[in-house]
């Protein structure tokens, strides 16, 4: 499989530049952070090397280093480069992590590693840079090191789609857009009309996808007004396999408005589709997507 190249274009939109202050969510996001601790506590190995891809503040690196000998982190934003310098310096283990300021798509530690972190994640893969960052590690890396590649955090991403009625009034304002959900939260103006369906899984490890796409057929299990689609991404952090179990961890969900509302029954057959590239704008998926009584 070819690389996955980035475009010059985007090499500087959201995900690839997130301010300082904006961290400060990450930071406090529960399920972000006890998911990834969790992870990182049983993927890295006692004296092991690590590489973190698009370190931000380097919370994730701090984890890794709780059991690493050593930890590179990489991030290519020089104000967040001499924050994560400063606040690893206050915690412990700090001084096992080194600090790169330098670009994911074309670092490359000293030393084989024995796990990469990357979490350039979006619901969907969209908009920031995971599946193309990774790609570009992988062929790199394999060339310089040989074949046996590290164990990868998250180790993969579950896609799926859900047919929702979405309440798009607001005051009186009628206003279909785009928007994000809470993972897990109870939304009052969102009515499922069927259980989500699966249309992709991307293991990390494994090659990886030049596209995001769906082009199948449904079931409604609810009456109502299809409206809306509603885009959920599952990251498995780790798989614990004596556990029998995996750490996972949710994107925020995409609610994406139809230009037409179809009206529908419990059992109505439904077909969507769409295409997009991994790291495109929210606007490449909503372009494609159709969705359509089922013929017959």
């Amino acid at each position: 499989m070819p690389e996955l190249e980035p475009s010059t274009d985007e090499r500087h939109v959201l995900g690839q530049f997130i301010p300082l202050h904006y961290h400060y969510n990450m930071l406090t996001d529960q399920a972000r952070m006890a998911g990834f601790k969790e992870a990182l506590e049983h993927v890295v190995p006692q004296g092991g090397k690590v590489l973190e891809l698009g370190g931000g503040t380097g919370v994730l690196s701090f984890f890794a280093a709780q059991n690493a000998a050593k930890v590179w982190c990489v991030e290519r934003n020089h104000e967040l480069v001499e924050a994560a310098r400063r606040i690893l310096a206050l915690n412990a283990g700090g001084d096992r992590i080194e600090v790169v300021e330098g670009d994911a798509f074309e670092y490359l530690p000293p030393e084989p590693v024995d796990v990469v972190i990357c979490e350039m994640l979006h619901v969907g893969l969209l908009r920031e840079k995971q599946v193309e960052v990774i790609a570009s590690f992988k062929a790199r890396y394999q060339e310089k090191f040989g074949s046996k590649l590290p164990a990868f955090v998250p180790e993969a991403s579950i896609q799926g789609l859900q047919p929702v009625q979405q309440t798009f009034e607001t005051y009186g304002f009628y206003a279909p857009v785009p928007f994000f959900q809470q993972p897990g939260a109870v939304h009052e103006a969102t009515h499922e009309l069927a259980e989500p369906t699966l249309f992709q899984t991307v293991d990390y490890g494994k090659d990886l996808p030049s596209q995001c796409a769906f082009d199948g057929a449904f079931a409604v299990t609810k009456a109502g007004t299809l409206n809306a689609v509603r885009f959920i991404t599952k990251n498995v952090l780790a798989i614990l396999v004596q556990e029998q179990r995996t750490v996972d961890w949710f994107s925020q969900y995409l609610v994406l408005p139809l230009d037409e509302p179809v009206a529908v029954n419990a059992g109505d057959k439904l077909t969507a589709s769409f295409a997009y590239r991994p790291g495109a704008q929210i606007e490449e998926l909503a372009s494609s997507l159709r969705v359509e009584r089922a013929s017959g």
